[in-house]
């Protein structure tokens, strides 16, 4: 799938998936997400995806000109979940939003495990 934006000078074709991959940067970025995850449904697994397979636990769909976000996250023990929810979606709209030049619609937050962390 592909973000167009059309300029004055013409159009830019964004991948999904290196905007996937960019969210991803930004998320594990944010206290209390540890990392992303994926999710083995047909075995019930999930597991915590090493920092090159990022865009593997988000997915990036296109709508009317606006991005929609699906994060699969890990969480650190202890932490607020609604509050590591709602600084990851203010950091990944605002630094999307701005790398991209596409607005943001949603950002949705799928919590697929907890860890502890040393």
């Amino acid at each position: 799938m592909k973000a167009n934006i059309q300029t004055d000078h013409g159009e830019v074709v964004i991948d999904t998936d290196v905007i996937a991959k960019y969210a991803g940067a930004v998320a594990v970025e944010c206290f209390g997400v540890v990392g992303m995850a994926t999710t083995n449904v047909m075995e019930g697994i999930t597991s915590l995806l090493k920092k090159e397979n990022l865009s593997q636990g988000i997915s990036v769909n296109v709508a009317d000109g606006k991005l929609c976000l699906d994060f699969h996250i890990i969480v650190a023990y202890g932490v607020s979940i609604s509050a590591v929810s709602e600084n990851l979606i203010e950091n990944v709209r605002y630094k999307v939003e701005t790398f991209t030049g596409i607005p943001v619609d949603k950002v949705n937050i799928y919590v697929e495990g907890v860890r502890l962390i040393d």
